[in-house]
């Protein structure tokens, strides 16, 4: 079953406070919207399993079409539709993150710069000093809760947003809260430097094969890929080709290892799941492969995803693209 209620906070930080390390504590963050409601984010940074440390990426510089399908949106509590059409987040699906690239960190340690609270801490507190940034929380949202104060920072009503991190592919525990295109985050935008800051989570418990329609870990589901350990790439793609539509759209495959690969039954998606085969054979190590975009799947010149699935269904690589980069006509998006 999926959340209950999942969504996208839009708010000004005004305060944030740390947990020590003792049970399963929070960095807890203290939010109002425009219209002056008060809420708490509560993030993560202890898993009940084991490993305790969770998994954190810190992209400085994000750049992915979901940003763009913010906007628009009210400043308060944004309750999203589940399916890839909108704004949601999914760490499988959406193309946000290369997995390898997260690194595990304890909740809490003595000094400066060393555990998972010291990381969320920095970036809010630039968010706090900054009055033109705003933080978009994606999770799960609880209350407003009638005539009870907020327990950590005194408002009234108690209201907020936790499962900040992702979820799907949940141990046996907790795959009640398995779903897709509902995967928490914390993106803050600061519009004077033109810039995003996105943070990702997810426990080490989790898998990252799972399953399309309930976000279950399938049988023998692995963990998150290892560095540089997937065979065959994305590497590139002419989405804004020259000449009038329809455009003759194109993915280029690489692959890395140093055997062939049999494309046989791959497919090349975009984000609603549209897309062809990928002509079959084998691919030899280190060759290139140039993937016609066909039946139905559209490379927007507004930015999109291109996901690469095998010949079981499974996910073997994906990227996304911004309007920016698919603004120059006729050039070639290098991943």
């Amino acid at each position: 079953m999926p959340l209950k209620s999942y969504g996208v906070l839009i708010t000004r930080a005004v305060d944030t406070r740390r947990e020590g390390a003792d049970g399963t504590p929070h960095h807890q963050i203290h939010l109002t919207d425009d219209q002056g409601t008060h809420y708490r984010a509560s993030v993560n940074v202890k898993s009940q399993e084991k490993p305790s440390e969770l998994l954190y990426l810190v992209e400085e510089d994000f750049r992915h079409p979901v940003t763009d399908r913010l906007t628009g949106l009210a400043s308060g509590w944004n309750t999203l539709p589940s399916g890839p059409g909108g704004p949601n987040l999914d760490f499988v699906r959406g193309n946000l993150f290369d997995p390898s690239r997260m690194r595990s960190l304890p909740p809490h340690l003595e000094g400066p710069d060393n555990d998972l609270a010291d990381v969320l801490d920095h970036y809010v507190r630039r968010a706090v000093a900054d009055p033109t940034a705003r933080l978009y929380v994606f999770g799960e949202r609880w209350g407003p809760e009638s005539g009870v104060k907020d327990k950590v920072f005194g408002f009234l009503p108690g209201n907020g947003v936790h499962d900040i991190h992702m979820n799907q592919g949940n141990s046996t525990r907790f795959r009640k809260d398995d779903g897709v295109w509902q995967d928490g985050g914390l993106l803050i935008h600061f519009p004077q430097q033109s810039r995003w800051v996105a943070v990702f989570l997810a426990f080490q418990s989790q898998k990252w094969t799972t399953d399309d329609a309930t976000g279950h870990a399938l049988p023998g589901a692995d963990p998150r890929p290892e560095p540089g350990g997937r065979a065959v790439r994305i590497v590139a793609a002419l989405v804004n080709p020259r000449g009038p539509a329809p455009e003759a759209e194109t993915v280029t495959l690489l692959n890395a290892s140093p055997d062939a690969v049999d494309l046989t039954g791959w497919r090349v998606v975009d984000r609603l799941g549209h897309g062809g085969t990928v002509p079959p054979g084998a691919l030899a190590p280190g060759a290139t492969l140039l993937v016609p975009v066909t039946d139905g799947a559209q490379l927007a010149n507004h930015g999109g995803e291109i996901t690469l699935l095998d010949a079981t269904g499974t996910k073997a690589h994906g990227v996304a693209y911004t309007a920016e980069q698919a603004g120059r006509e006729g050039w070639t998006v290098v991943f």
